[in-house]
C-alpha cells in the first residue's frame, strides 16, 4: 500500500499556525500526526504546499508525491487531528482493501483508491485529484469517523480531550523509568528539590536530557520534551504539552508550546497554543476566560466563528515575540514573526510591530526577522539553512494582504 499524506485548500484555514509548518507537523495533544504516520505499513509520500516542499524533505525525509499513480493508494488529509485510536481504524479500513472514502464537512479525511492503470494526476491542486477520481468512479462512503482541524482553536479543543490517550500510548511505547505514580521519566532527567507532582488526572511524562528547578508543580496529564528546561517554581496544570528544547516558566495551564520557544519568566498562559521559536518576555499573561464567563468567539479573516468554548486562550505564531508585561486578551490571534508590545487587543497581523497602546503599528521588513531568526538559532546552536531563510521570505509574501489597508500598508 502507498500512502500519501496530502494537504487540501483549507490549510490555509490553519493560519497563522499552518503558515510555518505542514499541517501534519501541528502538535497536538502531545503528538503531531506525523508521529502516528510510521505505524501504517506502505510507502509514504506527501503532497504539501509548494514554499514547504524543500523543507519537508529536509525535515521529515518523506518523498514528494510520484506524477504516475498505479496500485492501491491510501490518500490522507494532513489536517488528520492526531488522536491515537485513529490509526487503528485506519489499519483496519486498510486490511479491508475496499475502495471507499472517509468524509469530514465536505473534505476529504481518507480515501483509498486502487489505480488498475497508471494514472496521471493533470489537476492543477493534489486536492482535486482525489476528489474528482471518488466523484467521477462514484467510490463509496465509510461511515468512519476521522475528524479534521477547521480553525486554529479546534487545535486547543481537541488537545485537551486528547492528551491522556496520546500520553499513555507514549507509556506503552516508550523507554521510560517510572519514579513514582504516573510519573515516568526518560533518561539523564534532573529533578530539583521540592517538586510536587499530582496525577490524579492524566500521567506525567519527562523526556532525556530535560531539567526541572526547584519547586515546581506539576499535574498531569502532562508531556515535556526533550532538553526541555522548566525554571524555579514553575506550575504545568491539566494538559500542557512542551515541545522539545522549550524553556518555560511561570504557570501555563492546557496549552501546546511547539519546540524551541521560551516562555521563561513569571507570567500565565492557559487554553493556547505557542509556534515554534516565539520568545515571551517576563510578565507576559494572557486571558482565557471573558469576564462574562460567555462562549469565545474568534476571528479569521473579518470571519467571526463561534468556538463553543468557555475556555480559549491565544494563538500565537512562529517567530514571535512578545515585550514585559504584555497583555493578551480572550481569543486573540498573533500572527508570525511579529513583535508585540502593551496590551493585545485585537488580532495581531503577521510581520507587524504592535503597540496599539502607544499608538503605533508597523511592518516588521522581513530583513529584521532573517536576522532575528540567525541569531536566534546560534543561541541554540542550529544551523540557519537556505531553506529557513527562504522560509521567511515566503511567509512574509503570503500574509502581506494581513498588513494592507486598501493597498497601503499598514500604519497607526
Amino acid at each position: 500500500m502507498n500512502i500519501a499524506i496530502f494537504e487540501d485548500s483549507l490549510v490555509n484555514q490553519l493560519y497563522p499556525i499552518s503558515v510555518a509548518r505542514p499541517a501534519f507537523a501541528i502538535s497536538c495533544g502531545g503528538y503531531r500526526l506525523a508521529d502516528l504516520l510510521p505505524r501504517l505499513e506502505g510507502r509514504r509520500f506527501q503532497h504539501v504546499r509548494p514554499y514547504l516542499q524543500q523543507l519537508v524533505a529536509e525535515d521529515y525525509r518523506i518523498a514528494a508525491l510520484p506524477e504516475v499513480l498505479e496500485g492501491p493508494w491510501a490518500f490522507i488529509n494532513a489536517r488528520l487531528v492526531p488522536h491515537v485510536p485513529i490509526v487503528g481504524r485506519i489499519k483496519d479500513l486498510l486490511q479491508h482493501g475496499s475502495e471507499c472514502v472517509v468524509w469530514h464537512n465536505n473534505s476529504v479525511a481518507l480515501a483509498l483508491l486502487n489505480f488498475s492503470q497508471p494514472r496521471s494526476r493533470s489537476e492543477r491542486t493534489f486536492e482535486d485529484f482525489p476528489r474528482k477520481e471518488i466523484e467521477n468512479r462514484q467510490i463509496p462512503a465509510s461511515d468512519l469517523k476521522l475528524p479534521l482541524f477547521e480553525y486554529p482553536h479546534e487545535v486547543i479543543k481537541y488537545h485537551t480531550t486528547i492528551m491522556k490517550d496520546n500520553l499513555e500510548d507514549r507509556i506503552s511505547r516508550g523507554d521510560y523509568k517510572q519514579l513514582n505514580d504516573g510519573l515516568f521519566v526518560g533518561q539523564d532527567v534532573v529533578l530539583g528539590d521540592y517538586l510536587t507532582v499530582n496525577t490524579g488526572r492524566g500521567p506525567v511524562i519527562i523526556e532525556s536530557h530535560t531539567r526541572v528547578g526547584p519547586c515546581c508543580y506539576l499535574e498531569g496529564p502532562v508531556f515535556i520534551g526533550s532538553c526541555a528546561k522548566l525554571i524555579e517554581n514553575t506550575a504545568l496544570k491539566d494538559n500542557v504539552a512542551l515541545g522539545h528544547t522549550t524553556k518555560v516558566g511561570g504557570e501555563v495551564e492546557a496549552s501546546t508550546i511547539e519546540p524551541y520557544t521560551n516562555k521563561q519568566h513569571h507570567g500565565f498562559i492557559g487554553h493556547s497554543y505557542l509556534g515554534s521559536w516565539v520568545n515571551l518576555g517576563a510578565g507576559t499573561c494572557n486571558s482565557d476566560l471573558k469576564n462574562t464567563y460567555g462562549l469565545v468567539t474568534m476571528e479569521y479573516n473579518g470571519q467571526r466563528v463561534p468556538t463553543g468554548m468557555q475556555f480559549m486562550g491565544c494563538i500565537i505564531g512562529d517567530y514571535t515575540k512578545t515585550a514585559v508585561n504584555t497583555g493578551i486578551f480572550t481569543g486573540k490571534v498573533i500572527g508570525v514573526c511579529c513583535m508585540v508590545y502593551g496590551f493585545v487587543t485585537t488580532n495581531v497581523p503577521s510581520f507587524t510591530n504592535y503597540a496599539r497602546l502607544f499608538g503605533q503599528m508597523t511592518e516588521v521588513p522581513v530583513e529584521v526577522a532573517v536576522a532575528g531568526q540567525q541569531r536566534m538559532f546560534l543561541r541554540r546552536n542550529v544551523l540557519q539553512r537556505p531553506c529557513d531563510i527562504q522560509l521567511i521570505h515566503d511567509m512574509y509574501e503570503l500574509t502581506r494582504h494581513e498588513r494592507r489597508l486598501g493597498n497601503e500598508p499598514l500604519v497607526l
